[in-house]
């Protein structure tokens, strides 16, 4: 039978996420409570700025562009808190948020403002470069690029602190929370081509019902600093560093990007008593001896998510720090979060992601049978979180939700009897580095382009070093290519060109006679695993890339 969540069910309130934020009867803490700070740029946001901010925003694109309920934003910029003004301004004005990764090529975020039908991009004096060439690539106009950060020095651009629209009263778009689409966020899904995750505001409120829940009583907007470096481009990103601070009222400091010695002296500097980090960074704080120089006795708690800690490493780590810290998972298709252990339970038992949210139901299954407690299976998951599936393809929707509402996740793990979760494999063939989604198809497609590639695997192979996954190619040469150094360099450089810094072949290149494939012709990846595995008796050389 399925397991239901032990927690009481949430009841989640008729209300889109502008209002369910902003409009709060019942909020603990003041308008001028501080609820966001940008350690690079020494910027400060109180609940009342964001909120009156964005309403500006909103009536500027309402008025000057006139924009629609249902018309998409992109967003591709560094980490900077002015995106939260603008987040929230495109949702109260009925629109869509789309967050795109920074550092995506020019190729890939023109792919992606196609495929999302954008109306406008907002991004970073940083990015902007990029952002203008993808625009004209997809027949945006430029004149619908705003920017954030520090503005144009040419002043050609528009930054986002200049928009206004007419003195008249402003009117919010009307929302329905079960239908219309607060976010847009590219994911990999079930496969390997990227797809629009739909997620509507109902989905949105939900989840931060759902994770509110598990902290209730443990966190104080009085008394608790959090911090965090991660990108809110990403789903997880969004929801800790932006929505729950906004509805719990707990202080966010916002890196723009990780950086050990900075990380360790805003902790030291703002007594951070609470951060969100991922497995890497974990690593980090447990070995590196420049952790040592700071004192980093503020925090209370840390939670990872992204991939699974294993036991060593939060034994490791809680030696060093005596900070606990607990686990999570969650996919950008549950808006983000599943599972999660509380303050209470963060050691018991270590190694698990912890217990079902509230309201959310799990099954684990091999093939459509359901296996019984303590055996492994695919999690299917069901609840108000999940996605309402994959913009503009049904197909790939239908092969991940079914009729009764089960969304497949492909990750492979088990529940004990205390309705403990664990997971301990990935039945999709995703490479997770440092928590961003690789497909190895479309580094496969990439690599064939290269002359000296006759046939080519891709998979991840996992470093203890970095406490991650890396991606390697299993290369057949062509005739006329000799195997060597050199030519490897060559290849990957060649790569390097063409995609993201985090899809590059960390993992390195192993020249090989032939590919391992079924009788239909089907690369037999898992052949590659096992061989790497065999190898990795002793930690493999990482390729400096």
């Amino acid at each position: 039978m399925p397991t239901e969540s032990s927690q009481p069910p949430i009841s989640i309130p008729p209300l889109d996420l502008w209002s369910f934020l902003f409009e709060q009867p019942d909020r603990e803490f003041p308008e001028d409570h501080e609820i966001f700070v940008d350690i690079a740029a020494r910027k400060r946001y109180t609940f009342r700025e964001i909120r009156d901010t964005s309403v500006k925003i909103g009536h500027a694109f309402q008025h000057n562009w006139g924009w629609r309920k249902g018309d998409v934003m992109a967003l591709f910029t560094q980490n900077c808190t002015d995106v939260a003004a603008v987040i929230f301004g495109t949702l109260w004005a009925g629109g869509v948020v789309c967050p795109l990764n920074n550092l995506s090529t020019v190729g890939e975020l023109t792919s992606y403002l196609k495929s999302s039908g954008a109306k406008a991009l907002t991004t970073h004096i940083s990015s902007l470069d990029a952002a203008q060439a993808a625009a004209r690539a997809a027949g945006l106009p430029l004149n619908r690029i705003i920017l954030i950060g520090d503005p144009d020095p040419k002043g050609k651009t528009t930054h986002f602190s200049s928009l206004r629209g007419p003195a008249k009263s402003a009117k919010k778009a009307s929302i329905n929370p079960n239908e219309d689409l607060a976010f847009l966020v590219y994911s990999s899904g079930t496969t390997g081509q990227p797809k629009g995750v739909m997620l509507s505001h109902q989905n949105m409120v939900a989840n931060a019902l759902q994770n509110a829940t598990m902290d209730e009583g443990h966190t104080s907007w009085k008394s608790d600093r959090n911090m965090g470096f991660l990108p809110l481009y990403h789903i997880y990103g969004l929801a800790a560093l932006l929505i729950l601070p906004v509805y719990r009222g707990v202080t966010v400091y916002i890196m723009q990007r990780f950086d050990l010695e900075q990380f360790c002296q805003s902790i030291e500097r703002n007594k951070i008593t609470v951060t969100f980090i991922v497995p890497p960074v974990a690593l980090l704080l447990a070995k590196h001896p420049l952790v040592s120089k700071y004192n980093l006795s503020s925090l209370r708690m840390m939670h990872s998510s992204a991939a699974p800690l294993t036991k060593d490493l939060v034994d490791m780590l809680y030696r060093r720090l005596k900070v606990p810290i607990k686990q999570g998972y969650g996919l950008s298709e549950a808006s983000p979060g599943v599972v999660a252990q509380t303050w209470r339970d963060w050691n018991n038992p270590i190694g698990s992601v912890g217990k079902l949210l509230p309201s959310m139901t799990i099954k684990f299954m091999s093939g459509d049978v359901e296996v019984p407690v303590g055996e492994q299976g695919e999690l299917w998951i069901k609840g108000p979180n999940i996605c309402k599936g994959y913009y503009k393809n049904e197909k790939a929707t239908a092969e991940s939700i079914n009729a009764e509402g089960w969304y497949r996740t492909g990750d492979v793990g088990y529940i004990d009897q205390n309705k403990n979760i664990f997971i301990t494999d990935r039945m999709k063939e995703l490479i997770k580095y440092n928590g961003f989604q690789v497909w190895p198809a479309q580094l496969e497609g990439l690599l064939l382009g290269h002359p000296a590639v006759d046939d080519v695997a891709v998979i991840g192979v996992y470093s203890k070093e970095r406490a991650t996954e890396l991606p390697r190619a299993y290369v057949v040469l062509a005739k006329d290519y000799m195997a060597s150094k050199g030519l490897e360099k060559d290849i990957a450089d060649w790569l390097s060109t063409k995609v993201s810094p985090y899809k590059r072949l960390r993992g390195g290149i192993r020249f090989v006679d032939a590919i391992p494939k079924s009788a239909a012709g089907k690369v037999l990846r898992r052949i590659l695993v096992e061989e790497a595995k065999k190898e990795q008796d002793g930690e493999f050389p990482v390729a400096k890339l």
